[in-house]
């Protein structure tokens, strides 16, 4: 039993460091809009995208300038509404950021629109200029104007436009 446990331990083991040293990480986020549209975005598709630049603040350093497409744009292409037809019943709306450890943000969809919110919000694939490092990207979501950093999850696989709970 005790060979079996090692031997199961070690392939848990080289499985996570294969994993690593490959990078076989997802290289696509996947967009799901608020009637059930879905799309995979790939890191070289966002990099064909218009980007942007935007700095966050860091609690471990200096503030970085990262590099990215409005949150905003990725989420009208799989039919959320934005600019004047944000209104109404879709301020309820909600986009939920989910990332490869777990880790889950929650935005109002208003807050992405650039005409409700003056501060930039990027799925951002470069930070000062080069790729997003392992154990940041590929993607991440970058928020301006946070006080602190912890809405800029990093690690992005998923986001996903939800209705918000209904009132009790």
């Amino acid at each position: 039993m005790r060979v079996a446990n090692v031997l199961l331990a070690a392939g848990v083991w080289g499985l996570f460091l294969w994993v690593v040293v490959s990078g076989a990480v997802a290289q696509s986020v996947s967009l799901r809009g608020p009637e059930g549209q879905t799309r995979s975005v790939s890191l070289a598709e966002l990099a064909a995208m218009p980007h942007q630049s935007a700095t966050l603040a860091s609690e471990h350093g200096p503030s970085k300038r990262y590099d990215g497409v409005p949150l905003t744009v990725l989420l009208q292409s799989v039919g959320a509404p934005a600019g004047k037809a944000l209104r109404g019943p879709a301020l309820a709306k909600l986009v939920v950021v989910s990332a490869r450890d777990g880790y889950r943000v929650v935005l109002g969809l208003a807050e992405t629109d650039p005409g409700v919110r003056p501060e930039k919000i990027l799925l951002a694939d470069r930070v000062e200029g080069a790729p997003l490092p392992a154990d940041e990207g590929p993607f991440r979501l970058v928020i301006e104007g946070d006080l602190r950093p912890v809405r800029s999850a990093r690690m992005v696989t998923a986001i996903a436009v939800a209705g918000a709970p209904p009132p009790n």
